[in-house]
């Protein structure tokens, strides 16, 4: 906005009309120009001082993404490192385990290795019994058909002759 420069009347009445307009308008002119010029500069000053900012947030943010990149790098580093780590715990717990099972396995063997002599033993006895007893149930059995047997045959005999006898007396027998 410019700023239009007035001189007093003294001044115009000294100098002239004439002279005094020419003398103001001097005045604008330069002022104008200097304002143009004033605004040139900051533009470039402006310009340069964003340039160098735009130069700077991407210097920064290359060192972010670096820094960023190395961080990563040993977080990786770590985690394998760590994830090595417990993989050789756990095959040295694996081998551990196994070695304990193979322990237990060795004590069950030495107490079943003596157990087996017995269960056989004791098996056998139990399958002599059980032949044993199953010998005497047949006999048992056997006795027990024999003795139905006779009894049958007394009931039959018995039946057979009474109903030979009634058969033989029917026809004499009178209704009467």
């Amino acid at each position: 906005m410019p700023t239009t420069v007035k001189l007093s009347r003294r001044f115009y009445e000294q100098f002239g009309d004439e002279l005094a307009t020419e003398f103001v308008d001097w005045f604008n002119a330069v002022d104008a120009t200097y304002r143009s010029e004033l605004r040139d500069l900051n533009e470039s000053n402006f310009a340069r001082f964003d340039a160098k900012l735009e130069q700077r947030f991407a210097q920064q943010d290359v060192k972010w993404e670096r820094r960023s990149a190395e961080q990563e790098v040993r977080w990786e580093r770590r985690l394998a490192e760590q994830d090595v780590r417990w993989e050789r715990r756990l095959a040295e717990q694996e081998v551990k385990w196994e070695q304990r099972l193979g322990e237990q396995d060795v004590k069950w063997e030495q107490r079943l290795g003596g157990q087996d002599a017995t269960w056989e033993h004791r098996l056998a006895e139990l399958n002599e019994n059980m032949e044993r007893g199953f010998a005497d149930l047949r006999i048992e059995l056997h006795k027990r058909d024999l003795g139905l047997v006779r009894w049958m045959f007394v009931f039959w005999s018995g039946s057979t002759v009474t109903l030979a006898g009634l058969l033989i007396a029917l026809p004499h027998i009178r209704y009467g």
